[in-house]
């Protein structure tokens, strides 16, 4: 009787081990949890201090078929002055064929005006190297602004066009 006994509680010690076991985890998953929210609301709280909404400018790049042009690179000067050079991989690229859209910059501008100059290198027609660039003169105000490079097959030239425009 008594191993019997012994037996008894040794299992109800390890069923008891194992509640705390779990409970235990279920704090650890809980408390990732908590982390991975602070640090999202600490990321939104450090770009809204860097980049004030009033001082705002986001560049993007966007593609379409991309027939008459592979891109490889787009170096882009705001007022004369480099402020991003970004080179692209074959998964990027590919995703912006399928309507991605690439955030290439963010940051400050005060308001007036000011020059953005795009400069797109990669493979043109017939596999040759190609390097276009392409011009925005444009007034900051008070708000963000949204600028676009876009990248697309002109069919009748048969050959690709380097459009910046502005959204409203």
């Amino acid at each position: 009787m008594t191993a019997g006994l012994g037996i008894l509680l040794l299992c109800a010690a390890g069923a008891g081990i194992a509640e705390q076991a779990e409970s235990l985890d279920g704090q650890v998953q809980n408390l990732k949890s908590e982390v991975l929210d602070l640090n999202r609301e600490l990321f939104m709280l450090e770009e809204e201090l860097l980049f004030p909404a009033n001082t705002q400018v986001s560049v993007f790049v966007s593609m379409d078929i991309g027939e008459y042009f592979a891109l490889d690179s787009v170096q882009l000067k705001l007022d004369g002055k480099p402020v991003s050079n970004y080179l692209y991989t074959d998964r990027e690229v590919e995703a912006m064929y399928r309507g991605g859209v690439h955030r290439l910059y963010l940051g400050n501008l005060k308001t007036g005006s000011h020059q953005l100059v795009a400069i797109f290198t990669g493979k043109g027609p017939h596999g040759r190297d190609y390097r276009r660039g392409a011009t925005l003169d444009f007034e900051k105000s008070i708000g963000t602004k949204f600028v676009e490079l876009q990248i697309s097959d002109r069919q009748i030239k048969q050959q690709p066009e380097f459009l910046v425009r502005e959204w409203e």
